[in-house]
């Protein structure tokens, strides 16, 4: 079946009760128990299960093409759960780009914890080797990475940890199930920030641990997500799934307009360098190619000038919101480095930017105009 036909009929069935083809929203936290004790119809207490929640998770599965997925109430609750679920002294292997939320938890969290954690260049398999003749428990992965856009070898990265018995993570939230499928590549654990993508609309937050097999590692995040309570709401729950109904039109336009924009700011006399991998000239554009359906609605590029230049040029933009986070209808746009504080390795000229669904005619227009305030100072 189509991931399109997925995306709308994954886990939508109309209500026994009154035939809705809307589901309802089942706000409450205990279920009756049978005569017996039992409790026939699944559900105990919220934090345990909820329908809505239940249905996401469904949905969730199939989009990715895995066997269980379990939701939590953010993508850092759901990337703590995969760390957590391993032992004090296990050892990660990461990204050295990888978004700056789980850079700060692997070192300020998981390593005073007991986990051994080493960062690499994820699009070098030479490090990632080399970082793999140790014995490693885990590999992450991120890719398009946050916010310079490398491209990792999915496939490549998977195998050579398979072969030294390593279980392999990999955040999807820039593509989503639309644009990349991990589990297919060999991974056994897909993550999510559900609040970007999937939900769509800047208006939820929530995360998703998507698996392969119920194997012991993801028996153990179930295991937390219960335990430790980091579960959607209902509501956020019944909002990321009727998100994800039109997730793969919204994605294609995501992508349409990003590509747009990219080959626009490219060209621009403004602009130093685009990293966007749909581009020719980026340097991971063929295993992209080869692993994504399409190139995403996330770029970054980076100004002539300094740190000043590029918040004088975000400061500008019309169209754009000058706001934190990604995936929503509008389009936002953010100095990176300034957010992510005084140890970022993110060039100070550089702004990321998630392409909304606004024409990209008028995003190209807002952008120039802005740019070129920038311009006229660095030279004709």
């Amino acid at each position: 079946m189509h991931l399109e036909t997925l995306a709308v009929h994954a886990a939508q069935r109309p209500d026994p009760a009154t035939g809705a083809i809307a589901p309802p929203i089942s706000l409450s936290t205990t279920f009756e128990r049978d005569p017996s004790g039992a409790y026939s119809r699944g559900f105990e207490y919220g934090r345990d299960a909820n329908p809505n929640r239940a249905a996401l998770e469904e949905a969730m599965a199939l989009l990715e093409g895995g066997e269980v997925a379990a939701a939590f109430s953010s993508g850092m609750a759901a990337a703590n759960a995969v760390f957590q679920a391993l032992a004090p002294g296990d050892r990660v292997v990461a990204p050295n780009d990888a978004y700056m939320g789980v850079g700060k938890l692997l070192r300020e969290v998981f390593r005073p914890w007991g986990l051994e954690v080493v960062f690499v260049d994820m699009d070098d398999l030479a490090q990632v080797r080399a970082a793999l003749s140790t014995p490693t428990r885990l590999v992450w992965l991120e890719t398009p990475s946050n916010p310079l856009l490398k491209v990792t070898d999915i496939a490549a990265v998977a195998a050579l940890a398979k072969a030294r018995g390593a279980a392999v993570a990999c955040d999807n939230t820039w593509c989503t199930p639309v644009f990349q499928r991990p589990l297919d590549l060999g991974v056994d654990l897909v993550v999510h920030a559900t609040t970007k993508y999937l939900g769509g609309h800047h208006d939820v937050l929530g995360g998703m641990v998507v698996a392969k097999a119920a194997t012991p590692l993801f028996k153990r995040i179930r295991e937390l997500q219960i335990q430790a309570g980091a579960v959607p709401s209902p509501f956020e729950a019944w909002l990321t799934l009727r998100g994800i109904r039109t997730l793969p039109v919204r994605m294609r336009a995501h992508a349409d307009h990003a590509m747009a924009v990219a080959h626009f700011l490219d060209a621009h006399p403004a602009v130093e360098i685009v990293h966007y991998p749909g581009l020719s000239t980026h340097p991971g554009h063929e295993v992209a190619a080869r692993q994504m359906r399409a190139f995403g609605g996330m770029l970054s590029f980076q100004v002539k000038g300094d740190r000043a230049e590029a918040m004088a040029v975000a400061a500008r933009v019309q169209l754009f919101t000058r706001a934190t986070s990604l995936g929503g209808v509008e389009s936002l746009i953010e100095h990176r480095a300034s957010v992510e504080g005084p140890t970022t390795k993110t060039p100070e000229n550089l702004l990321r930017v998630s392409v909304g669904l606004e024409h990209a005619d008028d995003l190209c227009a807002d952008l120039d105009q802005a740019l070129r305030g920038s311009f006229a100072r660095i030279g004709p």
